[in-house]
């Protein structure tokens, strides 16, 4: 044979820790990634979810088309959104993009 066994050996387990510091930079870029984008938007959802649920009478709202209005009845699955005055719509809960619940906003001081 031309190569030893021993040196054949050492040259096998030194390219097993190559491939794993050549793996490493990967699981630190998935961690970043993680806490930098999947974990906040998560946040974000669960939020929304929560707000959406807790939906009442007199809330304003955006659904996901881009209508903005105010609620005036709420079912379990619908919510009524007045548009404009005489301008009622239905729309379903999941379709809110967005809760802004009445009086939860302080006016600029001027």
């Amino acid at each position: 044979m031309f190569i030893s066994p021993a040196y054949a050996q050492t040259a096998t387990q030194g390219a097993s820790a190559m491939g794993l510091i050549q793996f490493a930079p990967m699981v630190l870029l998935f961690v970043a990634f993680y806490f930098l984008l999947i974990r906040p938007q998560q946040k974000r959802v669960k939020a929304l979810q929560n707000a959406v649920a807790a939906v009442k009478k007199g809330d304003s709202v955006v659904t996901a088309g881009g209508l903005m209005g105010k609620i005036t009845k709420v079912d379990e699955t619908t919510v009524e959104i007045e548009l404009a005055p005489n301008v009622k719509v239905r729309a379903v809960k999941a379709t809110l993009a967005e809760v802004q619940t009445a009086g939860g906003a302080k006016p600029a001081n001027d």
